[in-house]
């Protein structure tokens, strides 16, 4: 692998280096690491031409098609004082996937970006998903990513590339259908949506009341005990599945989905949660929330999920579906 300099970092005395490939040769592990942060660095400075395109590249944000150097080009504005970034580099799929802190204008935004290369080692897919409006109790704990999350896995605990895959896949399929056994969490699986912890806090959390708010029980179950609860019965449909990075070396698996949710019902039944039945939904409206799942694999099971999702209009389309 070979390097060069192709942009200048906005208002400092410094460059961007992006890798460029020898003919034939592939983008290794820390080849798409350097690439992804080029990448955001290319935003900030809006600088799609210090980055290696393909002709007819295929770029898409938050469901909608863009050309190379529109969209966050145009609006992500710096990284802020955080230090949040997860990298997911599979060199087989020549696939890299980032969760990043960014600024827009004056507000911090949380950002998924994945990055497909071609043969020649240029971006032949990008796609960025972007949630915006972060309340402080989200900011608060996406100050840095979880260090477990960029832990080597020891070689004693490694699993098989397509091990990872099938895990992060089979994740969708129990969470579909309530249902555990569809896949396999480990009893410490601790998982984050957009900064909130969502599962496995704990049951004596300030302010929480088991009797008045349903949340302080299912809140503090693990991952695999509350999906058995049909709390998320309310989900449609999950659609468009890509789970095909993965990087054994941190055991972190990438998964992009598509949620529909069409909130039919006012209700869903509860099962085995103590002092309540049944979990009202009656205020919200039908949504869609596509979707991006980091999972933790190690021995054979997941550990950490780390998630990011976008409220969008119901039935929206889909991106990059075959």
């Amino acid at each position: 692998m070979k390097w060069t300099i192709s942009g200048l970092m906005a208002g400092a005395a410094m460059t961007v280096a992006t890798p460029v490939l020898a003919q034939g040769s592939t983008c290794d592990r820390d080849c798409l690491i350097a690439l992804s942060d080029a990448y955001a660095q290319a935003l900030i400075d809006d600088e799609p031409a210090a980055l290696q395109w393909a002709a007819g590249a295929a770029v898409m944000e938050n469901l909608s098609p863009i050309a190379p150097g529109e969209g966050a080009f145009d609006t992500i504005t710096g990284d802020g004082d955080d230090n949040y970034t997860v990298h997911v580099p599979d060199a087989i799929s020549q696939q890299v996937g980032m969760l990043k802190m960014l600024v827009e204008g004056d507000s911090p935004v949380f950002v998924g970006i994945r990055l497909q290369l071609n043969s020649a080692g240029e971006i032949e897919e990008a796609e960025h998903l972007i949630v915006r409006n972060l309340n402080e109790r989200q900011l608060s704990k996406l100050q840095e990513a979880r260090p477990q999350l960029a832990l080597p896995v020891p070689e004693s605990y490694t699993d098989l590339r397509a091990t990872m895959l099938r895990l992060g896949e089979s994740y969708y399929d129990a969470l579909d259908n309530n249902n555990s056994n569809q896949t396999n969490m480990a009893d410490d699986c601790v998982r984050h949506e957009n900064g909130n912890q969502t599962a496995r806090n704990s049951f004596n959390r300030p302010g929480m009341d088991f009797a008045s708010d349903i949340f302080a029980y299912l809140g503090g179950l693990g991952c695999a005990a509350q999906m058995d609860t049909n709390m998320w019965e309310y989900i449609d449909t999950i659609e468009n599945r890509r789970v095909e990075i993965a990087d054994p070396v941190t055991g972190l698996v990438w998964g992009m989905s598509h949620f529909h949710n069409d909130m039919a019902e006012d209700s869903v039944q509860l099962i085995g949660v103590p002092w309540f039945t049944e979990r009202d939904l009656s205020r919200y409206d039908a949504f869609d929330m596509p979707s991006i799942h980091v999972y933790k694999v190690w021995g054979g099971a997941i550990h950490e999920i780390e998630a990011l999702g976008v409220v969008m209009p119901y039935q929206s389309p889909h991106s990059f579906e075959d």
